[in-house]
């Protein structure tokens, strides 16, 4: 094996090594999640070198300059608000979904109107207009980190592939029996797996449009579905009240996960693959051990139904969204409600954390998205304007731009003026 460079990952902090094995080039991730401006470099380094044939002493100033580079990057404070960039009449039917690329450069509308519109982030022209489904287009999502290409799932029961640079269609994925409600890719790009209201998920070949696997096993809708970052795994969670944990490679189950008394609104493994968070209309959320499917705990205190939840890129955070109007930060570790957001005036359907994992944002049905300060709890914008309910929001790679998506027909993009 023969190291060629480094690659360096801010979000959330890491170093990839590329290198050569037999001919081929391939990498591995160092992953630095523990990481902070406290952290003694020197040290970090000589634990990495030990546990990492590939760093040699001839490389242990370069990684420690890497460790600076990325630390450099925590420490930069950003308070600069967003202010409103452009408002768009994206379709004439309400939307159902919105999606950065990667660096959000483009995103991606679904609607009603059978669509889905790749837009220009900067000037808010529309690049392309995907059309061919019969259906509501409903689940929408790029290929990240590469964002060449973009799946759509419909109401019409097929997947479409399509080219995010052309606008044309690689592949119509046909096989369900009603309506695709959630879709992903894998982290590598070679696989699209589809939810669908006819209880199953399946698994699709990117580049053959063949039919992979069906996950069968679940007695109601597949409603929510997530890779984990190895993408040998993949998390449905039902409206029968369960989840599973399938091995993609087999298309086997590993695990049901049972204990909600309700159905499951939303499920995302942890960055190191080794948690799955759940939430449930029953107003818990748990978290799970990958390993052995056993509950590690249950996250109560809502008063309502838990609509989404998800984890920071580190893994070390925990945050829920519920009917009740407020969402609550935890702490993975234990499990502890470190603060409560409080200020909607409706119910939060939707909730992300920015990539650097200091700010959350929450979309509502009171018509506002709302920024976060994700340890002490305050709020610090209040983005409004919109005129109906706000179903979708999204922060870009670099958390220095926003998108929201209203049943007003219309999204908003939001950004942070140069410094």
């Amino acid at each position: 094996m023969k190291l060629k460079r480094f690659l360096l990952r801010y979000y959330p902090p890491g170093i990839i090594l590329e290198y050569e094995r037999g001919g081929h080039l391939r990498t591995k991730s160092i992953d630095l999640l523990d990481l902070s401006s406290q952290t003694n470099p020197d040290q970090l380094v000589a634990e990495i070198m030990q546990a990492e044939p590939l760093i040699t002493e001839s490389r242990a100033d370069q990684v420690k300059h890497l460790i600076l580079r990325l630390q450099q990057k925590q420490r930069q404070q950003d308070n600069r608000i967003f202010h409103l960039s452009m408002t768009l009449q994206a379709h004439l039917l309400p939307l159902t979904n919105v999606a950065f690329n990667k660096s959000g450069s483009k995103f991606i509308t679904g609607s009603y109107e059978r669509t889905c519109k790749i837009w220009d982030t900067a000037t808010g022209e529309v690049l392309h207009k995907l059309e061919g489904h019969n259906n509501v287009v409903y689940a929408i999502a790029f290929n990240n980190p590469y964002g060449d290409k973009i799946a759509t799932g419909s109401f019409d029961k097929t997947c479409k592939l399509w080219s995010a640079e052309t606008g044309k269609c690689f592949h119509t994925f046909r096989g369900h029996r009603a309506e695709i409600v959630c879709l992903a890719f894998n982290p590598q790009s070679t696989l699209v797996a589809t939810g669908s209201m006819d209880t199953t998920a399946k698994l699709w070949d990117v580049e053959t449009g063949e039919e992979v696997a069906t996950l069968a096993g679940h007695t109601a809708e597949v409603i929510s579905l997530s890779f984990n970052t190895a993408g040998s795994q993949l998390v449905t969670g039902s409206f029968d009240h369960t989840i599973s944990i399938w091995d993609v490679a087999s298309g086997r189950y590993i695990h049901i996960l049972m204990g909600h008394q309700g159905e499951i609104t939303s499920v995302q493994f942890n960055w190191n693959c080794s948690l799955i968070v759940t939430g449930s209309m029953d107003k818990t959320c748990k978290l799970w051990d990958t390993v052995s499917g056993k509950c590690v705990t249950t996250l109560v205190g809502h008063k309502e139904e838990v609509l989404d939840v998800c984890f920071d890129l580190t893994g070390q955070l925990i945050a829920t969204a519920s009917a009740d109007g407020t969402a609550r930060v935890h702490s993975a570790a234990t499990h502890q409600c470190l603060v409560e957001l409080e200020g909607h005036k409706g119910e939060i359907s939707k909730i992300c954390f920015s990539p650097q994992g200091s700010r959350i944002l929450t979309a509502s049905s009171d018509k506002t998205a709302r920024l976060w300060d994700a340890q002490s709890g305050v709020c610090l914008q209040v983005l409004e304007g919109h005129n109906d309910e706000i179903f979708s929001c999204a922060f870009n790679y670099e958390g220095d731009t926003i998108i929201t998506g209203s049943k007003d027909n219309t999204c908003r993009v939001w950004c942070r003026p140069d410094p």
